[in-house]
């Protein structure tokens, strides 16, 4: 008897060294825990932002604030060692950023629109969707939401690479009393988009600027095709959406807004094609050490009178990167001349300068000091 309780003993041992089955959730039910944990730190970080701005308002104070968060993002993005892409990464926490930034303090931006036109993108891009992003109708309008206060700021472009400046923006300078706050220089590529094949395609619909730089790849691949210049690159969208055997140039971003088929990506003749927009506001942006001054002047109508106002740039060492001459609105013969210099506006040598043209010129405006940025691909 004794002998088989031993053994049985034994075998009750056995069986408690037999390991039980994992219970180790499958991967939609960590995923489902892991999009909590990050919900719970969105919510976390947002508090930790409200907390910041009740501390010191300044932090999210413009421009003042937007490279200290452009270096924060790069940094952060550097550190990305995943399966995600960088792209994706730089949206996701730029996009939260802007969220955060919204909660604390609401900012109004007028554009030029509509939705999906690359001022729009670029608006995006500056701001984050979370952003009150106000279409207008003109570039003109763009100047005056900011000058009644309407908008905090306003988004406009200033220049591209293959046509040059953008003279509505420029002679909005000479009307109305805004600041340049900021850059972005946005790459473009545009796409084809349609509804139909590429051989059923009949018309093109663009802005008069994005036909130009396709002008080379449509003579090739759409030989006789008619183009017809619209105002925007999202209105040709729209249209091509409606009208059968229509194509529209345009971003990416806007044919799947007007659920439109890719017929063929980047057509730009131009690889580096890019168009810089201006951040217009009422103030310049604070000094970085890495900036762009703008001003704008007239002079007497004399020989020798631009020369004279020229010089001082060179004596005071200010390395020009762009002089535009446009005429003065209203006035026949007279011309303003567009100059952006490297320096800000608290620099001695741009002061300097500034206080000697002041003597060399009919007009002389300060049009703004802002950080100078790298292209967005």
């Amino acid at each position: 008897m004794r002998q088989s309780r031993r053994q049985s003993g034994k075998v009750r041992s056995v069986a408690k060294a037999v390991p039980t089955p994992s219970l180790r959730a499958s991967p939609a039910e960590e995923l489902a825990r892991v999009d909590e944990e990050i919900l719970r730190l969105l919510e976390r970080r947002a508090q930790l932002a409200l907390e910041l701005y009740h501390q010191d308002p300044q932090m999210f104070a413009g421009p003042g604030t937007w490279e200290a968060q452009r270096e924060w993002l790069e940094r952060l993005v550097g550190q990305a060692q995943g399966s995600l892409p960088i792209r994706s990464v730089r949206a996701i926490f730029q996009e939260l950023a802007a969220g955060c930034r919204h909660i604390c303090r609401p900012t109004r931006v007028a554009y030029l629109g509509p939705a999906y036109s690359y001022s729009h993108l670029a608006a995006m891009h500056q701001f984050g969707q979370t952003a009150e992003l106000v279409s207008v109708g003109t570039i003109a309008a763009v100047f005056e939401e900011v000058n009644r206060g309407q908008a905090e700021f306003g988004l406009v472009p200033l220049e591209n690479s293959t046509d040059g400046r953008v003279a509505d923006t420029l002679e909005m300078f000479a009307r109305l009393p805004v600041r340049i706050c900021g850059q972005v220089e946005l790459v473009i590529h545009h796409a084809l988009l349609a509804r139909c094949k590429r051989e059923e395609i009949r018309e093109v619909y663009s802005r008069p600027q994005a036909l130009s730089q396709c002008r080379n790849w449509l003579a090739k691949h759409l030989p006789g095709v008619r183009t017809i210049e619209v105002a925007s690159t999202s209105t040709a969208a729209q249209l091509a959406s409606e009208k059968p055997g229509s194509a529209a140039i345009a971003s990416v971003q806007a044919g799947v807004h007007y659920q439109l088929d890719v017929i063929a990506e980047r057509i730009e003749d131009n690889p580096n094609n890019t168009t810089r927009f201006a951040v217009i506001g009422m103030h310049s942006a604070p000094r970085t050490g890495n900036d762009l001054t703008a001003m704008m002047f007239q002079v007497e109508h004399r020989p020798g009178a631009l020369a004279d106002a020229m010089i001082i740039f060179k004596r005071n060492h200010l390395n020009l990167t762009w002089i535009e001459s446009f005429p003065v609105p209203g006035i026949r013969g007279a011309y303003l001349f567009f100059v952006e210099m490297e320096g800000h506006e608290s620099d001695l040598a741009v002061e300097h300068a500034f206080a000697q043209l002041k003597k060399k010129t009919l007009r002389l405006e300060l049009l703004g000091s802002y950080p100078v940025t790298r292209p967005i691909g």
